[in-house]
């Protein structure tokens, strides 16, 4: 027994000393080239993989459609793994909070996408639900889709939040208004909007903490 775990560890530590490139060809089946290295320094954490669809990914790395669909399934599982890691705190204490929950969630997805968070008077996530899904630029969001669910938790406040996939948080005009709009209707059916958060890649803009809430 003692065996197989030194043997187990020693597999783990060789897999972990590999840089990306050799794991990525690993998957792939292939020798790691230039190529390879060149996407992961373009794309960043992740590569510029996440949510791409199995043709692009053929196409772009060159490998057969079979094992671009494997690939595809790879990232999606370990975004999974990344995003369970992160536990919302409670009570939820600021923008911070919201945008660390939310970036891997958000990681790779190529539409925005609009989230509400339902919290109890202590500030505790009673509910998450994925609100709407956009386009490349806009998300349509009505309050209904917003409060609905809040009146059905007995949410005492709402947190809402979404990504830009440019990767800019800065809010455009469309989010200023769709944050009043949801504010105006909170506060006729009493359940506060606590902030609006926007999810850019690697940083995040709370209309909280900006003054515009």
């Amino acid at each position: 027994m003692a065996t197989a775990l030194q043997a187990g560890n020693g597999e783990r530590r060789r897999y972990e000393e590999l840089e990306d490139a050799r794991l990525l060809a690993l998957v792939l089946g292939r020798e790691p080239e230039a190529e390879l290295e060149a996407h992961l320094l373009r794309g960043g954490n992740g590569g510029p993989w996440h949510g791409r669809d199995p043709e692009e990914l053929a196409r772009e790395l060159s490998v057969p459609l079979r094992w671009a669909e494997g690939l595809a399934a790879i990232l999606e599982l370990a975004r999974r793994c990344a995003a369970r890691k992160v536990a919302l705190p409670e009570p939820v204490r600021g923008g911070r909070d919201v945008y660390l929950y939310f970036a891997p969630r958000f990681r790779g997805c190529r539409v925005e996408r609009f989230c509400a968070l339902y919290l109890d008077a202590k500030g505790r996530l009673l509910r998450e639900r994925r609100v709407s899904e956009g386009t490349l630029t806009a998300s349509l969001v009505h309050p209904r889709e917003v409060y609905g669910p809040a009146l059905v938790h007995q949410a005492a406040a709402v947190v809402v939040a979404h990504n830009h996939p440019s990767g800019d948080p800065e809010p455009s005009v469309e989010d200023h208004a769709t944050t009043r709009r949801l504010q105006r209707a909170g506060r006729i059916l009493g359940i506060e909007l606590l902030d609006h958060v926007i999810v850019g890649e690697g940083r995040y803009k709370s209309f909280l903490e900006n003054g515009w809430l």
